[in-house]
């Protein structure tokens, strides 16, 4: 249902940088690569996330309530996927754990535009 996802990004080849090699893993890479937007994704028949500089030329922003989650496939995933984000520069929302008991296994991270990413395992 969801074709791609946009994050405002104040540096583009940072961004694209930052979510190739953290989604590399997961069989993402950059399937698109424009001079103000890159989609990354495993292929354009799947869901993508884009990161891009805004088309209204203004200071990019994170929203309030605004995130997006990525789900591995288990919590050893989730657990990479989180300590990979902060090697490359992200800060902690939340250290990996049950956030559900016996649902839901999640960690957050923030990227260096602010933009807030969840991590996440349904058990």
């Amino acid at each position: 249902m969801i074709s791609y996802v946009t994050l405002g990004v104040s540096n583009l080849a940072a961004a694209k940088a930052f979510y190739s090699e953290l989604l590399s893993d997961l069989g993402a890479k950059v399937l698109i690569d424009m001079d103000r937007i890159s989609f990354i994704g495993k292929s354009m028949a799947a869901p993508m996330l884009a990161v891009c500089t805004p088309y209204n030329e203004e200071p990019a922003s994170a929203g309030n309530g605004t995130m997006v989650a990525f789900a591995p496939g288990s919590k050893e995933g989730v657990d990479a996927l989180y300590n990979k984000a902060i090697a490359l520069g992200a800060s902690c929302e939340g250290a990996p754990g049950e956030r559900i008991p016996n649902v839901f296994y999640g960690a957050y991270v923030k990227d260096s535009d602010g933009n807030k990413l969840c991590f996440n395992h349904f058990i």
